[in-house]
């Protein structure tokens, strides 16, 4: 399996548009394509499958276990022969702790590195940037670059010569293009869902990364990459149940491809409903998973929705298990108040009210570990990315102790109440065993 890690200095210079644009242009050029994004990111992974036309999956090297890294990139492989990963944030940006950065997941997949440079506000002082990032880890390789963000033939030259004398491969130049922006909200890009002109922007992506870069050329670097040690059969985060009804649709869309994945190959049947639509989860089902999303950008409308709230009800009582993560935690609650003080009723099969009319921002790695009576087997890896607040908790039984990236104490998270629980955290792995 062949691999490029698209990176950058910085969040912000060009990587999603530049991994979208490569990924539809290798696509259409005939390559056997998968793609991956490193970190816990819940929503670029749907550009990138819109892009290429298949599943993405995170490789998140603080989160996940390298074996699991590993084992994933092993299932990708069975799906395609060359693996495009989009970094996150910096090349060398990591969890508080300093690990976790796209260049230790570099390292542990041996993938080349492709640097995107903004170079708006910069000539001649690429060269020192570039050349810093080359040589401060010398178990990577940073095999070129792709500028952006180019201003005139003038600047490229500029550019160019500054690269080109200390002998770095310049393998694309990409101009200014207003068309090449992407919508943000808060938790980072607007959902692909909701992105009404995507199909468009992406063939854009593509057309222009076909004219200013040298695909070949980036084919044949990430021909180079060897194929790393392969992964003993690893364990992986069990599955809620036999038969797992899972929510999705723009409420509900950060569920993670690699979790959904691990749960098939331990023998789960997924079916999926959309509470959107007022779909009730499969009455089969014996587990009911509501992912993280944006509930409370559709609040009326799940409060409306009749039959989801009867389904959802109607599994409470027979028991299924059911795990709402993050939107669908707040979704289990009594209600969600909207940004403009508006309240709506939510399930009510937790004791729990939600607010986004004070938005606080949390963020960050969490280590989880279930306490006694919770259904999960832990400890467990997880991030929490959220900007809503807790106005109410009632009486229920908490679901996690949970420490940050440095070890330090958070106390305890999520509700449960019999068979129903719930918490802000998205799952990611297992924790590693402590040496």
């Amino acid at each position: 399996m062949s691999g490029l890690l698209i990176a950058a200095p910085a969040s912000g210079s060009g990587k999603t548009t530049v991994t979208l644009g490569l990924a539809r242009a290798f696509a259409d050029a005939g390559l056997d394509l998968v793609s991956g994004k490193a970190g816990p990111d819940y929503i670029d992974p749907a550009f990138h499958a819109a892009a290429s036309g298949r599943p993405c999956f995170n490789y998140d090297p603080w989160a996940m276990r390298p074996d699991l890294i590993r084992a994933n990139a092993a299932l990708q492989a069975g799906e395609g022969s060359f693996l495009l990963v989009e970094a996150m944030m910096g090349l060398f940006d990591g969890a508080m702790d300093g690990t976790g950065t796209p260049a230790d997941l570099a390292a542990m997949l041996d993938l080349p590195v492709v640097l995107v440079v903004d170079c708006s506000r910069m000539s001649q002082s690429v060269a020192a940037l570039v050349h810093g990032y080359r040589g401060y880890r010398s178990d990577i390789h940073v095999a070129g670059v792709i500028l952006n963000k180019v201003g005139s033939d003038r600047h490229e030259a500029m550019l160019r010569g500054a690269l080109e004398a200390g002998g770095v491969e310049i393998f694309g130049v990409l101009g200014r293009d207003a068309a090449l922006a992407l919508p943000e909200r808060h938790l980072g890009l607007v959902q692909a869902g909701e992105h009404t002109a995507l199909e468009g922007f992406i063939a854009h992506a593509a057309a222009v990364v076909r004219r200013s870069c040298d695909l070949q050329r980036l084919a044949a670097v990430a021909e180079t990459r060897r194929a790393p040690p392969a992964a003993p059969a690893v364990s992986r985060l069990p599955p809620l149940g036999a038969h797992i009804a899972v929510a999705r649709d723009r409420a509900f869309a950060f569920s993670y491809e690699h979790l959904l994945a691990g749960w098939r190959a331990a023998g789960a049947a997924l079916s999926f409903f959309s509470p959107l639509a007022d779909e009730a989860p499969d009455a089969g089902a014996d587990a009911v998973y509501l992912p993280g999303g944006y509930p409370e950008l559709h609040a009326g409308a799940l409060a409306n929705a009749a039959q989801f709230r009867l389904g959802m009800q109607a599994a409470a009582r027979r028991g299924a298990r059911v795990y709402g993560e993050c939107g669908g935690y707040m979704v289990l609650g009594e209600g969600i108040v909207a940004a403009d003080g508006t309240g709506h009723a939510m399930l009510g099969l937790l004791p729990l009210v939600t607010s986004f009319a004070e938005r606080r921002r949390h963020l960050g790695y969490r280590r989880v570990t279930p306490l006694a009576g919770s259904g999960f087997a832990g400890p467990m890896t997880a991030h929490e990315f959220h900007y809503s607040t807790v106005l109410h908790e009632g009486d229920a039984d908490r679901l996690f102790a949970v420490t940050d990236a440095v070890g330090e104490n958070l106390g305890q998270a999520g509700l449960r109440r019999d068979t129903i629980s719930g918490s802000y955290m998205h799952l990611i792995d297992l924790a590693p065993v402590a040496a």
